[in-house]
């Protein structure tokens, strides 16, 4: 799938605004941001498997964290300067979905936060 009128129809509009125009969610308010359940993380529009639940940290940002992906060729990166400030913007590799974006302050052991919408992720059940 790879035209807009098809992903606005499988997507809600919340998830097309995140995924496919690089939109954000209110903090505190996403489906997966207090979540606790063991399990894969997936990218809502291709299946792509991103986060696994045991890397999944309480952050405080109001957003879904992990510290890693559960493979790093799953998660692309790429420079974000919007909003007046340089960020890294995370999507997903497979379709290009943006997810959020990764920042140096998270836990060991990798010391990275991958702070990522909800409505850019699936959850498959351990």
């Amino acid at each position: 799938m790879n035209g807009e009128e098809e992903w606005k129809t499988k997507l809600t509009p919340l998830q097309y605004h995140v995924t496919r125009e690089k939109g954000t969610e209110r903090p505190f308010t996403g489906e997966y941001y207090q979540h606790k359940e063991n399990g894969t993380y997936i990218c809502i529009c291709c299946g792509e498997e991103l986060f696994s639940s045991e890397s999944k940290y309480e952050s405080g940002s109001g957003w879904p964290s992990y510290y890693e992906p559960m493979n790093p060729k799953s998660v692309a990166e790429e420079v974000d300067m919007s909003l007046g400030m340089k960020r890294v913007e995370i999507h997903c590799s497979r379709c290009g979905s943006h997810l959020g974006h990764v920042f140096p302050d998270g836990p060991k052991p990798t010391g990275l936060r991958y702070c990522v919408n909800s409505a850019s992720l699936g959850f498959k059940k351990k």
